[in-house]
């Protein structure tokens, strides 16, 4: 069956996104739509975890979202972040965008490679700090087994939360493709719509966890990415349509 219309449970993309010239070049229509979205735990319910913020030395900061939460949460409990607080994150991306709240040359900041492990070797580095770990209430297991691994002495706290969208006005949309990033994703699907059906309906999925929740919710995976030959959803996508969408 052919692909003309693709939704992906993401917020629309800046200009110049692969998407675009993918929709142009493929003639198909890609429309992008959150199925998750992130809201920040009140500060009432942050005080009750009793953690003194005072008495760390760094922070690490695995996403843009952990940045702000810190700085949110450090504003409504009047803490002021001392100048000398050592920032550890995990990408170029998320020290970028530190810049936001702190002069980038006037402070400790540390930067990964990418993955949590690649930042590990920089934290091993500074044993001796104490370690605050800004979180989602979603966190990857390979995070704390990393930094217990490491024998550092770090604490966990939850400042925001992954919370499903409501897509009730899709309910009598129909898309050719759908694609997940996250089994969040896939999660909100369902709770949205319990009685959902895949039916001709294809699933693109990015990930090995997203690949065990579409199993697990008994949908059948159509596009997979990242493989060698596709290492991104769009050029997995790309591939998908040209072969369905040939000429008979």
């Amino acid at each position: 069956m052919k692909v003309k219309t693709i939704l992906v449970s993401q917020p629309e993309p800046k200009e110049n996104s692969p998407y675009f010239e993918l929709s142009e070049k493929q003639k198909v229509k890609i429309d992008f739509r959150s199925f998750i979205h992130v809201e920040g735990i009140p500060v009432k319910e942050v005080r009750a975890e009793k953690i003194d913020l005072k008495e760390f030395t760094a922070v690490i900061l695995t996403s843009r979202n952990a940045v702000d939460h810190f700085f949110r949460i450090a504003e409504e409990m009047r803490f002021t972040v001392p100048a000398e607080m050592k920032y550890f994150c995990q990408s170029e991306a998320v020290a970028y965008y530190l810049q936001k709240y702190v002069v980038y040359r006037k402070r400790k900041i540390y930067v990964g490679q990418r993955t949590f492990p690649e930042l590990g070797k920089l934290i091993k580095k500074h044993k001796t700090e104490n370690f605050l770990l800004p979180s989602s209430d979603k966190l990857k297991d390979l995070v704390p087994k990393t930094l217990d691994e490491l024998g550092v002495k770090w604490t966990r706290l939850d400042l925001y939360r992954t919370v499903m969208s409501d897509l009730s006005n899709l309910e009598n949309v129909f898309y050719d493709v759908l694609v997940f990033f996250s089994p969040s994703g896939i999660d909100s699907l369902f709770k949205n719509f319990p009685n959902f059906k895949q039916n001709d309906t294809r699933i693109a999925v990015f990930g090995n966890t997203t690949v065990k929740a579409a199993t697990d919710a008994g949908l059948k995976i159509n596009i997979l990415a990242p493989t060698p030959e596709t290492p991104s959803m769009t050029m997995a996508l790309e591939k998908y349509i040209k072969e369905a969408n040939k000429s008979k």
